[in-house]
């Protein structure tokens, strides 16, 4: 499951979310079966993971998880790898995109501007607070006025998701509400995944993410952007 080769390659924005027919080739040619329980893994510091979980949760599976640790915890725990590539059979997916998971730009703009809902960036501190450049050349320093900090890496532990009781102390201690429509976002779309991980495993409701996020909302030289 390659986060790049599944974007919108059409987009000039990075991670973009791909077209449903284009995403379910992808999905039947990897032997993904929608009817089964999918779960996912990466190398075991919960960065990527949970942008395929939620991109195949988008695209109508039902039934996904994410193996705690990822393969690091796998090989920490000293279970069996297996070496090569795995023969498959041809999978089955229908994708049925949910775009009620999606916001646009235009839609966080107006988060931002009447408070219809909190937009919560998972990029670090630093970046946020204007104190250190994008890592992707042409973006502007700063965030989205309005704009809460939440850095993925404080919801995570060892390759996990920190216990109930931590994350809802992470979250609250940043003045993140959860009694009102939250949008996750980031710097490409993919550690967002990460906030929405952390408040799906809380029962929030109403979470959506930005896709375009600070590669799309900080090229843009007619935005604003704090600090001004």
């Amino acid at each position: 499951f390659d986060i790049e080769a599944l974007s919108d390659r059409a987009s000039p924005l990075p991670h973009m979310m791909p077209r449903p027919e284009a995403f379910a080739v992808a999905m039947r040619e990897l032997g993904v079966r929608q009817d089964k329980h999918l779960v996912i893994y990466d190398e075991g510091n919960l960065f990527s993971a949970p942008r395929a979980w939620w991109m195949l949760r988008t695209f109508g599976a039902e039934k996904v998880s994410i193996l705690a640790g990822g393969l690091a915890g796998w090989q920490r725990d000293e279970w069996l790898l297996r070496e090569g590539e795995e023969a498959h059979e041809g999978g089955e997916f229908e994708a049925k995109f949910a775009p009620q998971a999606v916001v646009r730009l235009t839609d966080v703009l107006l988060a931002s501007h009447e408070k219809t809902a909190q937009i919560v960036d998972a990029r670090p501190a630093a970046r946020f607070n204007a104190q250190a450049d994008e890592p992707r050349p042409g973006l502007r320093r700063g965030h989205i006025p309005g704009a809460l900090n939440v850095p993925w890496t404080e919801l995570v532990y060892e390759g996990e998701l920190k216990t109930t009781d931590e994350l809802n102390e992470v979250f609250f201690s940043h003045g993140v509400s959860f009694d009102r429509p939250i949008i996750a976002s980031c710097g490409s779309g993919v550690t967002a995944a990460v906030v929405v991980l952390a408040l799906a495993t809380l029962d929030v409701p109403d979470v959506t993410l930005y896709d375009g996020a600070w590669s799309e909302w900080g090229a843009r030289t007619d935005l604003p952007v704090e600090p001004a």
